[in-house]
């Protein structure tokens, strides 16, 4: 149930420290990102070529992918039966200790194999984090506020999401284990946030219920609401084929030659468009024809990751990104407005874990697809080919879909259809 206040508040003291501690968590993991992806990468460089280096880097995609592809649907049932503030801060004290041992191995390290088995036990507190955090929040606010809170909240991720690049590139000039302590101190924030939040945030549950049930329960959710069935498995697809962002750091030293200060700059640049495009939406909300805009933003990201592949100019670069994450932005805010607001709040931890299992762990999948093709096509005819497969899925889904094809307003029930 709703704790948000009745006067109709957003910013009440829990939503404000929710809001909070995700962001903290939201610049640590992609500030961490950067640091992790260009360490790999000057590491492999030492004794590979640019391709194999480039293979080496997308594997950081599988090995994240591996643990949330397992825990998805137990950490949605989880999110469904405990205390979903506690989860929150177990998974961020959890990823605490990841980039604490990030930053003694740095320091005292120089293997590629100790980042693995870390990037590993970070993808397993993420499983946990996403059904949890996407649940807890709508607990926070009053249910006619939810759709601006998910604006609000997809801004608050995209400030961080801007910044977190950016702090990265400048941190892991000077050292990558300044980048990790950095994020050791952002997570302590988190868990702070996390522990002043004062609301009952353990979920309604069904007692005498077995988990197979209650996870086979979300599936069929899922299953049944073509809606969201469709545009989960749309963003799914667009991203896994379209992930440029897993060879940014291949761009900015050897196609660019912008160096890590560069390469900050071009990991933040989708989150720069996502960011505008979510503040334009927080005031004018998408209220017509969502199913055509949908696919329109996803052919939009296609096309700019084709435009990205080919483009050597590093402005060009930034600006095809910066219009990528706009594009992007507008079928997150679609997808996770369907989601939450015709999930009933018993189910949501279940049903957000399957949206994470199709697009949280696509963006690490994607990144290992990109390291794949680049070792066939080279990193160019990676990012290439993945923007023209996410122009085929949009048509294809187009196709497969008619019911998101012809969705014209959000609705507040669930649809079947």
């Amino acid at each position: 149930m709703s704790q948000g206040s009745s006067d109709g508040t957003l910013f009440t003291r829990s939503y404000t420290f929710f809001l909070a501690g995700r962001f903290c968590a939201v610049l640590a993991s992609t500030s961490q990102a950067v640091v992790i992806a260009w360490e790999v990468y000057e590491t492999a460089r030492q004794t590979m070529s640019v391709v194999e280096a480039s293979f080496v880097v997308g594997m950081i995609g599988l090995v994240q992918f591996l643990p949330l592809f397992g825990l998805a649907l137990v950490a949605g049932e989880t999110a469904d039966r405990h205390d979903r503030r506690v989860i929150l801060r177990l998974c961020y004290l959890g990823q605490l200790v990841t980039s604490a041992a990030l930053a003694i191995r740095s320091e005292f390290s120089g293997g590629l194999w100790p980042i693995f088995a870390l990037a590993a036990l970070f993808g397993c507190a993420r499983a946990f984090f996403q059904p949890a955090a996407s649940a807890l929040g709508p607990m926070l606010v009053s249910s006619h506020l939810l759709p601006r809170a998910i604006a609000t909240n997809s801004l608050v991720a995209q400030v961080a999401n801007i910044s977190g690049p950016a702090l990265g590139g400048v941190l892991c000039a000077v050292s990558p284990v300044l980048g990790y302590v950095v994020s050791v101190g952002l997570y302590a924030a988190a868990v702070v946030c996390m522990s002043l939040i004062r609301a009952n945030t353990r979920p309604d549950t069904q007692p005498g219920r077995s988990r197979a049930a209650q996870i086979k329960e979300g599936l069929a959710y899922v299953w049944g609401n073509k809606l969201v069935l469709g545009a989960i498995s749309l963003d799914m697809f667009a991203v896994l084929l379209g992930g440029a962002t897993g060879l940014l750091p291949v761009f900015a030293r050897d196609i660019l030659h912008v160096g890590p200060e560069g390469f900050g700059v071009l990991r933040g640049a989708p989150a720069i468009g996502a960011l505008l495009t979510a503040g334009v939406l927080s005031i004018r909300p998408i209220r017509r024809h969502i199913g055509l805009k949908m696919f329109a933003a996803v052919a939009m990201f296609g096309l700019m990751t084709l435009a990205f592949g080919y483009s050597r100019s590093f402005p060009l670069s930034v600006a095809c990104l910066a219009v990528l994450g706009a594009a992007d932005m507008v079928s997150v805010f679609t997808r996770q407005s369907l989601v939450q607001i015709v999930t009933p709040d018993r189910m949501r931890g279940r049903v957000s874990a399957v949206s994470t299992l199709f697009i949280g762990a696509s963006n690490e999948l994607g990144e290992f697809e990109s390291g794949v093709a680049a070792r066939f096509l080279g990193p160019v005819g990676a990012v290439v080919f993945g923007g023209a497969g996410a122009l085929a899925v949009t048509g294809l889904w187009v196709w497969l879909f008619p019911s998101l094809r012809r969705a014209d307003r959000l609705v507040s029930d669930p649809v079947h259809q």
